[in-house]
């Protein structure tokens, strides 16, 4: 059977081949294609080994009757074949190389896509700057190049360089470096776009480039920034050595992706970082301070913020030892309105306030007069409530001066189980003008403890049915039972007992601090900084 006229007119290769294998007839567009019968993948008989073998199963068993694809001189086919009556097989070969090629693109292109989710995942998956620049060396070491070299901004005059090679471990170093040396690491430092790869000679690289342990002449390589938020966050360096074939356009373009990614990825991470410790410098002035005994009196305060996840908010707590026994101790515990960060940046304005007003802390009336003013004359719209309270021993005696500014009056623990209300009041700071207090003087004698709290005690919602106030007389209750003890053990039963009392995480900011006058009175031994401690109670041993 012929090829014909028709056939040999036909736009695709065409071979015809008898039950043997051997191509008995061609048209022009077949001869063309085999026209040389050494080109690599061609049988001496004329086909393809793909299309021989494929017409041996057609012939010997019948199948397959579908197309098969090979590739014929660096071109892709797919061949159809059409048995004859007299079974020889004519074979249409039509190309699909470009069909080929787009796979191939679109696969790469799916792998990238997935490196760079994976890439993605990996780097954001830390917010510690080390551990990120160390997953991003590993990570273009191992799929980009066979070793990557980190530059991170200067510090001074030295830079932190991360190694990282394929098999090896990630190592870093501190050193100074000549930015000059290595063509566009400059420019990259500062934001720049790269210099394309092909400016740069290997030769030329600075020995500092080359990680320790890689014995390996470099071959090609690629130079570009990581982008981060406002200012660049380092340069990244791929090395490929001259045993690998040169880094392509599309792998320096896939490169600058990654660089992308991982820029963002360290970006994040230096400002978490930054971040982190301007919170810690803050918080380490906005936190209550550790109470411990001073001039023979107990100091003990406990604090809960509103929300479990903060750690400072709108109530605090003070104590200003005096430089001698005689002197007096000046304690403070407010309330400001509000919760949170908002809320406590005010309580650290109050502080600093007050603290400013130490030398005058014996008249409590010009102390939250001034304290007032300062509030009224500042862009704060909140207002604050307060009780302050100069404490001195005398003798077995521990003497309080108690000034209420709009606060719960403080709460009397006597000896014998009674609990008194001390009676002070006065108007609260940062709303009026003007502002009335009364004072009261209070004496404790030992065993005895006066409690100063916020309303997030008694305001605590909870009870068999979630809405009932802990409410003042629970809390009387409770202090019943803490007579003649020590001012620590008060303020962690108050606290757990509203803690308890509590229905939902959904409460208001909790601070209360008791001031005792301890059993064994004023039995103490100096520290120095006007605290003291005190002999161990026997079951302390």
């Amino acid at each position: 059977m012929g090829v014909g006229t028709a056939w040999s007119d036909a736009p695709y290769p065409v071979l015809v081949a008898d039950r043997g294998g051997d191509v008995v007839e061609t048209n022009e567009a077949a001869r063309s294609l085999l026209l040389d019968p050494t080109e690599e993948g061609v049988a001496a008989a004329g086909l393809p080994h793909w299309l021989a073998e494929a017409h041996h199963r057609l012939t010997t068993t019948g199948t397959p009757s579908d197309a098969v694809s090979g590739a014929v001189a660096g071109r892709t086919f797919a061949a159809h074949p059409s048995p004859t009556e007299g079974g020889d097989v004519v074979w249409w070969l039509v190309e699909n190389t470009d069909l080929r090629l787009a796979e191939q693109a679109l696969h790469s292109e799916r792998e990238r896509a997935a490196l760079l989710s994976e890439i993605s995942g990996a780097l954001l998956s830390s917010l510690n700057v080390d551990r990120c620049t160390e997953v991003t060396a590993r990570m273009a070491a191992d799929h980009l190049a066979d070793a990557a070299v980190i530059v991170a901004p200067s510090r001074g005059r030295r830079h932190a360089l991360t190694y990282a090679q394929v098999g090896g471990d990630v190592t870093q170093v501190m050193v100074p470096i000549d930015a000059g040396s290595v063509p566009g690491l400059a420019e990259a430092l500062r934001g720049f776009p790269p210099v394309p790869t092909r400016w740069i000679d290997p030769d030329d690289l600075p020995g500092w480039v080359v990680p320790p342990g890689f014995d390996r002449p470099i071959g090609s390589v690629i130079v570009t920034p990581l982008p981060g938020h406002g200012m660049p966050a380092g340069v990244l360096i791929l090395l490929r050595s001259s045993t690998h074939r040169a880094f392509t356009d599309g792998e320096e373009v896939f490169a600058r992706l990654f660089a992308a990614r991982a820029g963002a990825a360290l970006s994040a991470a230096r400002l978490y970082a930054e971040q982190a410790s301007i919170t810690a410098t803050l918080l380490r002035e906005l936190l209550p301070p550790r109470l411990e005994r001073v001039h023979g009196v107990e100091y003990a305060g406990a604090y809960r913020a509103s929300q479990d996840h903060e750690r400072v908010g709108g109530d605090f707590y003070d104590v200003h030892p005096g430089a001698r026994p005689a002197d007096e101790t000046f304690v403070i515990l407010g309330d400001v309105a509000g919760k949170g960060l908002e809320a406590a940046v005010l309580t650290g304005k109050i502080r600093s306030v007050l603290h400013a007003l130490l030398p005058l802390s014996g008249d409590h009336q010009q102390v939250l007069g001034l304290l007032n003013g300062a509030l009224l004359n500042s862009h704060h719209t909140r207002f604050a409530t307060l009780v302050l309270a100069s404490v001195r021993r005398h003798s077995e005696e521990v003497r309080l001066r108690l000034t209420s500014a709009g606060h719960l009056p403080p709460l009397i623990v006597r000896g014998d189980g009674r609990v008194e209300e001390a009676a002070t009041s006065g108007t609260l700071v940062g709303a009026l003008p003007d502002i009335q207090l009364r004072g009261v003087d209070v004496v404790l004698a030992p065993g005895e403890t006066c409690l100063l709290y916020t309303d997030g005690i008694t305001e605590a919602r909870g009870g068999p049915l979630g809405d009932q106030l802990y409410g003042e007389a629970r809390l009387r209750e409770a202090l019943r039972e803490c007579a003649r003890m020590p001012a620590e053990a008060v303020v962690e039963r108050v606290q757990m007992l509203a803690a308890q009392w509590l229905e939902s995480d959904r409460h208001d900011d909790m601070a209360t601090l008791a001031i005792t006058n301890p059993v064994g009175g004023h039995d103490t031994t100096r520290t120095g900084n006007g605290l003291e401690s005190r002999p161990p109670h026997r079951e302390e041993l």
